[in-house]
């Protein structure tokens, strides 16, 4: 879509450019950002020049994502990570609604920020313990769990004038197994529930419900949890919405199975 109420558009290089004057807002891949109207939106910030697609593991042992990197390139990267969770970085770019086209495109950042509860990468995220770092307007900085940044469907607890940095997931949960389930009421549809879990190799597990709820709903075992406590935990959730894609208690319903088939994967 052309955005013709937008005058200018200008490439960020530095922090110091990401001051929004009236009207400007941030621009990643832009396949949200051309996909609608954008009312009130006069100027873009292209994040395009800071060059923020790194994938590279630190010292640590942990994976940093840097915040423009896009989802296919995460995807590929994937194919060849000699890592147990891997797997669920591909899984996850295969749930969005998204040709491989719009993967090539669309930023890891971008799809975390705009924060749909439908959001693949703060599935991914949130099932593996990653946190963001934020820059804000006055130069500070904080680092937060991604899990924590969806306080809606489609809205986020950052500032207009706040920008995601990069991710980072840490080097422990990449050695963990995971599993991934998706339903969605039409072949192609956005998921309707996104059914994630990992189990460390010290047994601990995570569950996450996703798409499902509005926010993301993270559920946390000392070990393998028992089938019927699982279920009531999946059940006894909180968030589970309608919309054209699906009612709250279809949602709760094929949560409850779909995660038990995730909690069947892990216990192998």
């Amino acid at each position: 879509m052309d955005l013709t109420a937008v005058q200018a558009v200008r490439i960020a290089r530095s922090r110091a450019d990401l001051t929004l004057g009236p009207g400007e807002r941030y621009l990643a891949g832009g396949t949200w950002m051309f996909s609608d109207d954008q009312p009130g939106v006069t100027g873009l910030v292209d994040l395009s020049g800071l060059r923020w697609d790194e994938l590279d593991v630190t010292t640590a042992g942990d994976l940093r994502i840097g915040a423009m990197t896009t989802i296919g390139g995460l995807e590929r990267w994937a194919t060849t990570a000699p890592y147990p969770a891997a797997p669920l970085f591909t899984q996850s770019a295969e749930s969005l609604l998204a040709s491989f086209k719009v993967r090539a495109a669309a930023t890891v950042g971008g799809n975390i920020v705009r924060s749909y509860a439908a959001s693949s990468m703060v599935a991914l995220a949130a099932t593996l313990d990653a946190t963001a770092t934020i820059w804000h307007a006055d130069g500070t900085d904080s680092v937060v769990p991604v899990a924590s940044l969806p306080t809606g469907n489609g809205t986020t607890s950052l500032a207009p004038t706040d920008v995601l940095r990069d991710v980072v997931v840490p080097g422990a949960a990449l050695g963990a197994l995971t599993a991934s389930r998706r339903i969605a009421l039409a072949q192609h549809g956005r998921s309707g529930a996104l059914l994630t879990g990992r189990r460390d190799l010290e047994g601990a597990c995570t569950f996450v419900i996703t798409a499902a709820t509005l926010i993301p709903t993270v559920l946390r075992y000392p070990s393998l949890p028992e089938a019927k406590r699982l279920e009531a935990d999946v059940r006894g959730a909180t968030g589970y919405y309608t919309d054209p894609l699906g009612s709250a208690d279809w949602r709760r319903q094929v949560s409850a199975v779909l995660l038990a088939e995730v909690r069947e994967e892990l216990a192998q």
